[in-house]
């Protein structure tokens, strides 16, 4: 049986699927995945209301904190960052993780985004889905949701290829930072 402490739990820091290696941020990642952020952003700043992090300043500097603070919070189990990077390069494709976690559960929340040069290739569903298969083989996990936006089709279709349910659709659930009130679907997988 697995030990009640997040902290004593063994969590893969690296793993593969066919085309990419997935792993935590570390120390000195900051540079590609600035590359990647950068690249990506205005896809990303579409959905402020659940990707509000990207419209913040982005510099070389804030993605170093970044991979530092996530390994480090992946480490003390806080938090489950994972980059997605393409197998045999440092080219890194997108971003995933397992947050907001409750171990008693246990239950995860998967987050993700794509590089916008890696779109319509099906990486980011290849990644998730080898995220999603180790919550449930490894973590021991009963349920993982994802809570894209209602208008992000692009995440939704993820969700749906890799055999999430919808459960439903939060009306007005988040708000913009013009006000805007955006509609988030809950999406799950049980086991």
């Amino acid at each position: 049986m697995p030990s009640p402490e997040p902290i004593l739990r063994d969590v893969p820091e690296r793993f593969e699927s066919d085309r990419l290696t997935i792993r935590a941020p570390r120390p000195g990642d900051g540079v590609r995945v600035y590359e990647a952020v950068a690249e990506s952003l205005a896809d990303l700043r579409q959905f402020p209301a659940s990707m509000s992090w990207a419209l913040s300043e982005q510099s070389i500097d804030s993605c170093e904190k970044y991979c530092r603070e996530g390994y480090s919070n992946f480490l003390a189990r806080r938090d489950l960052p994972l980059l997605l990077i393409l197998r045999g390069t440092d080219v890194i494709v997108g971003s995933s993780g397992l947050h907001r976690f409750d171990w008693s559960v246990p239950k995860f929340e998967v987050g993700f985004w794509g590089r916008s040069s890696f779109h319509r290739k099906g990486l980011i569903t290849e990644g998730v889905g080898a995220i999603v298969d180790v919550a449930f083989s490894v973590l021991g996990a009963r349920r993982v949701e994802a809570l894209p936006d209602d208008a992000n089709t692009r995440s939704c279709r993820v969700c749906e290829r890799l055999g999430f349910t919808l459960e439903g659709i939060l009306r007005n659930e988040r708000s913009d930072p013009d006000g805007t009130l955006r509609n988030t679907r809950i999406y799950a997988r049980i086991q």
